[in-house]
């Protein structure tokens, strides 16, 4: 996606004029991967688009707002920052979230799932059923299988519960995550072990809810549609910055993350949630990069009792 050029419903830039565009964020469908602009449109993020953008100099980053509604100060935020929102904003935004415990009485019916990130890396929580399997493509999981449905606070002490057993944190960095994305094994069958092994013994803990009803193995495997058997990436972008610039091809989307191959050949990831809070511009050729810093090795995980 080259702003102002390949997206069919932005228009070219008049001279001498810089046209912006302001992220609201990524989003998973079931068309696939889209950046969502202000406004409401959307430039579908398919493998071979050329993303290129920039911010201008004199930029600065402000507050994106909560549950709808503008930062009516517009308050700055730190570059570096995934959430784009100030501290008023941000506790307004988790307000009344599952997350957040204060969705008791949610009639919904939950699911509780074991999601693989990377070799030691596993996970357990919960997602309405109605959400599919948007809520793993947007952590980025490379597989994952469902272990029971039910009312929300069943499925919540479910989680709880296998947290306590198997000494599974509720959420992973995703630097880590990014980490061990270089080192995957190469089949399905490999990727699904350490969550089809957690699963049977999940399923034979004593205390279970009642009402939630347990689900047999299932491994949804996201490897190739997140285009993770390309050429694996090296490095990362820490920050955007005023003056600065990012091109290149998409060769994979996993979670929040843009895979770009650069015109130097590297590989190195965009994570879009650093996009917010900024207004874009179309890329010019020969503007600084923004801050890369090379992916971390992958680390040795041990979680207690997991395997």
């Amino acid at each position: 996606m080259r702003l102002g050029r390949s997206c069919q419903w932005l228009p070219l830039p008049s001279a001498g004029m810089a046209q912006q565009w302001r992220c609201a964020g990524m989003r998973w469908a079931t068309d696939g991967p889209a950046l969502i602009w202000d406004g409401g449109r959307r430039s579908a993020l398919t493998p071979g688009r050329t993303v290129a953008f920039g911010v201008e100099e004199g930029g600065a980053r402000t507050c994106v707002g909560a549950r709808g509604n503008p930062c009516p100060a517009r308050r700055p935020v730190p570059a570096r920052t995934t959430g784009a929102r100030c501290g008023e904003c941000a506790r307004l935004d988790r307000a009344h979230s599952v997350a957040a415990d204060t969705l008791a009485d949610d009639p919904r019916p939950y699911r509780v799932y074991l999601a693989w990130f990377g070799p030691g890396l596993v996970k357990v929580g919960i997602t309405a059923v109605e959400r599919g399997s948007a809520r793993l493509l947007e952590q980025g999981a490379v597989c994952f299988t469902p272990l029971g449905t039910g009312p929300l606070m069943a499925a919540r002490r479910a989680e709880e519960t296998l947290r306590a057993a198997f000494g599974v944190p509720d959420r992973i960095p995703y630097a880590e995550k990014r980490a061990v994305r270089a080192a995957l094994p190469a089949s399905e069958e490999e990727r699904a072990a350490e969550i089809a092994a957690l699963h049977a013994r999940a399923l034979a803990l004593p205390g279970w809810p009642e009402s939630l009803s347990p689900e047999p193995l299932r491994t949804v495997d996201h490897v190739r549609l997140f285009g993770l058997d390309a050429a694996p990436a090296a490095g990362e972008i820490t920050e955007l910055t005023a003056g600065g610039a990012v091109g290149g091809r998409l060769v994979a989307v996993a979670g929040p993350d843009l895979h770009l191959l650069t015109g130097e050949g590297t590989v190195v990831v965009l994570d879009t949630r650093l996009m917010t809070g900024w207004d874009l511009v179309p890329a010019a050729d020969g503007r600084p990069a923004f801050p890369v810093r090379p992916l971390a090795r992958p680390a040795a995980h041990a979680q207690d009792e997991l395997f």
